[in-house]
């Protein structure tokens, strides 16, 4: 799908194909964009267990990736399992699936490349998983934002449920905050 405020801005489902070049893109968004938000330390223990794709994602056809100028420019999908954050490497919850009726779809492994920073992509990553939870029956949407994160989803109109602090296996704590939106 093309982006209604630029054409060169396309986004579509993830292929398992490119996962390497996503975790490579993943990680250069992960040690720039998080200057200011987390420690170096920080960025790199949560790049080495947090901040990863999700195959799940990609076999549900729920991730999607966002080319500019038909560069990569960034990935992020939504989630109809329970599995709130986390990549392949450390999944942080249940993998069964929601209930629309009761649960909100969850918004999953958002970065950006830094190249392509506040120029819509995010945006139009979020419209398409905003989209394809409310074809599947969701009303509310539920993420585990990043610090960097925090400000693209206010805007948004994300609202903080509750600040989370995840201990990572090697002691470094991550800070993270828990958000949701209602989209009906």
């Amino acid at each position: 799908m093309t982006s209604k405020t630029n054409p060169q801005l396309f986004v579509r489902p993830s292929t398992l194909e490119e996962i390497p070049q996503l975790n490579q893109m993943i990680i250069e968004s992960a040690r720039v964009l998080s200057r200011g938000f987390y420690t170096e330390q920080e960025a790199e223990s949560a790049i080495k267990y947090v901040f990863g794709v999700d195959t799940a994602l990609v076999n549900d056809g729920s991730y999607f990736t966002a080319t500019l100028d038909g560069e990569l420019a960034g990935c992020g999908g939504w989630s109809r399992r329970r599995t709130l954050y986390g990549g392949d490497q450390r999944p942080m919850g249940a993998d069964e699936f929601l209930d629309p009726t009761l649960d909100p779809a969850r918004i999953r492994a958002f970065f950006i490349s830094p190249k392509a920073a506040r120029r819509g992509v995010g945006r139009a990553v979020f419209e398409a998983c905003k989209q394809a939870a409310l074809v599947q029956g969701f009303t509310r949407l539920e993420l585990m934002a990043t610090l960097p994160g925090v400000p693209f989803y206010k805007v948004l109109g994300f609202e903080k449920v509750e600040d989370v602090s995840d201990t990572l296996p090697d002691g470094v704590t991550i800070r993270f905050e828990r958000m949701r939106l209602d989209i009906a």
